[in-house]
């Protein structure tokens, strides 16, 4: 694929609710003058959030929005703070362009392949700002319409990856920035639902507190509301090559999402009614 054919950072379906769910790490696509610089491995972009635009297709019945990014993390990630500052400082952590895949292996052939300063901000004007600016805008667009904004950022990780975490990462895991970016109490009925979904695990702010995204777009005293979850693939996917999706592990689990989501919508309702 020529980069004149190469997908647009993003493709935006706009619903009717007052949910907007981002899907920044589900994008595959490296451009050629790239991968030609990547490993084997590297290449077939191993940490990528499979199969979520597949997971929450159902939210569109729902009436919420969907940006989903179309390039690999690998190329820039939409969920690091533009400067490229430590999102969890002291632990290991991926930058703005990664140098690393999460199992601490090279994503360059070698170093003099990794991007220099001019080549991050460049990436940096062409993939993530043009992301950054459609989230924000659908945001105001949504708030504008409805008095309120709820923003799901939706993420997957394999549940066993010793870089991150130690032993294996419950199956729904929260992040409102330590309450920071949604109203607490939505929260506590979030991480309920997740509770008590049989043979499932969850947690409020364990691990993975929620991103850049969560973090910046959160505002409740605006009545925009942010909640992260990461899920473990093993959850709906095979976690190794060919990372597959597996239907029926996904329809186990696509209840409790659901569950999630309606409640998110209930708590918007609320919140407008009494705007």
């Amino acid at each position: 694929m020529t980069e004149d054919l190469a997908p647009p950072p993003f493709h935006l379906h706009a619903g009717t609710a007052p949910l907007l769910i981002s899907l920044p790490h589900v994008g595959t696509h490296v451009p050629a003058h790239i991968a030609a610089r990547f490993t084997a491995e590297a290449r077939q972009v191993p940490d990528t959030d499979w199969h979520l635009e597949r997971l929450y297709a159902f939210a569109r019945g729902l009436g919420a929005s969907l940006l989903v990014a179309t390039h690999s993390r690998y190329v820039v990630d939409l969920n690091r703070p533009p400067d490229g500052s430590s999102l969890y400082p002291g632990q290991s952590v991926t930058g703005l362009c990664p140098l690393d895949t999460f199992d601490d292996t090279p994503i360059y052939t070698d170093a003099a392949q990794a991007p220099a300063a001019e080549e991050v901000a460049e990436r940096r004007g062409r993939y993530w700002d043009p992301y950054h600016a459609q989230l924000r805008a659908e945001l105001e667009r949504i708030r504008a319409a409805h008095g309120v904004a709820m923003l799901w950022d939706a993420h997957s990780i394999r549940s066993v990856l010793p870089r991150f975490f130690h032993g294996r990462l419950p199956d729904f895991n929260l992040g409102t920035a330590d309450g920071a970016s949604c109203d607490p109490g939505l929260a506590r009925g979030l991480l309920a639902i997740g509770m008590v979904a049989p043979g499932y695990s969850a947690v409020l702010n364990g691990r993975f507190k929620g991103g850049y995204i969560t973090r910046h777009y959160g505002e409740p005293a605006r009545n925009v509301h942010a909640v992260q979850l990461e899920m473990t693939q093993a959850s709906y996917m095979q976690e190794a090559l060919p990372f597959d999706y597996l239907p029926e592990a996904a329809v186990g689990v696509l209840p409790h999402l659901r569950r999630m989501l309606e409640a998110v919508l209930a708590f918007a309702q609320e919140r407008a009614a009494s705007a």
